[in-house]
């Protein structure tokens, strides 16, 4: 097993946090994503003590690291909303869920960054955002906000490089903020990855305008939609447009080292295969 790479995928965490770990085990992975919490609903039961316990034995168990876990966000949340009453809701929404990730000794939580809804401008939603997660980060300890990436599909924002790196700047604890990279999404924005060339090509870019320091997390997924369709459908790796050459590359990139690695891709069955195939690619 590949130790520099951690590879895994968003597994389920039905009847509790602690299968979280068991289930990315039974895949062969070394790294995981998982809700905390129904990820479509605003409330949540605390996490009790015992299940935390059972969590961490079962990481340990599994030999995965807190750094190698990569914990989501509810999808209701909104960090740039127009509204002030529901973007206070989201932001204190969004500080539970890094409260979740601190009792669970987690250092990343992972999340979409807003819409602007077609209410406000491009520039208020991002600085929202930015003091969406200042908020955040005020109140906690230890936990790094990772910003994902979208395919810009609505009023979605966060589908460019400089608009991530606009958010990044409003931030004040540079050292608590990062990017989660899904490559579906990434495409689906307008950044070839179909080959070795394009794929370099994109994340010079991204290199060039946020920084490979922020890099924080990566969601590997194929896309069902050509390259800048602005469309989020995830496929498995080398059967949608993107193709296998962009994965290759990517697990060539010093900057994917030690850091979650994870799949959102549409079969569960073939994780193990897909796992196996990026660590093949690593060892290249």
């Amino acid at each position: 097993m590949s130790e520099t790479h951690w590879i895994g995928a968003h597994v389920s965490a039905a009847g509790g946090i602690a299968n979280a770990p068991l289930n990315a085990k039974a895949i062969g992975a070394n790294a995981f994503a998982l809700f905390t919490k129904n990820q479509r609903r605003w409330q949540a039961a605390p996490l009790c003590p015992q299940q935390i316990a059972l969590f961490q034995q079962h990481c340990n168990d599994a030999a995965i690291p807190a750094e190698a876990i990569l914990p989501h966000d509810s999808y209701l949340i909104n960090l740039g909303h127009p509204g002030d009453e529901q973007l206070d809701k989201s932001r204190q929404a969004f500080y539970d869920e890094m409260v979740r990730c601190e009792q669970m000794g987690l250092k990343l939580l992972n999340f979409h960054p807003g819409s602007h809804l077609k209410q406000i401008s491009v520039d208020q939603c991002l600085a929202r955002i930015s003091e969406s997660i200042n908020f955040a980060l005020d109140r906690s300890t230890g936990v790094t906000a990772v910003i994902e990436n979208t395919a810009g599909q609505g009023s979605n924002l966060g589908h460019s490089f400089e608009q991530l790196a606009q958010i990044i700047d409003g931030v004040e604890d540079k050292a608590r903020v990062g990017i989660c990279i899904d490559t579906c999404h990434l495409f689906a924005a307008g950044y070839d990855l179909t080959s070795q060339a394009a794929a370099k090509q994109s994340f010079d870019q991204f290199d060039n305008i946020v920084g490979f320091q922020y890099l924080k997390a990566m969601h590997l997924n194929d896309s069902k939609t050509p390259l800048n369709s602005r469309v989020d459908r995830h496929q498995s790796l080398g059967a949608g447009y993107i193709g296998s050459e962009g994965f290759s590359y990517i697990m060539t990139l010093p900057a994917t080292q030690n850091i979650p690695l994870i799949l959102e891709t549409i079969e569960p069955a073939i994780w193990p295969q897909e796992i196996n195939w990026l660590r093949s690619q690593a060892k290249r």
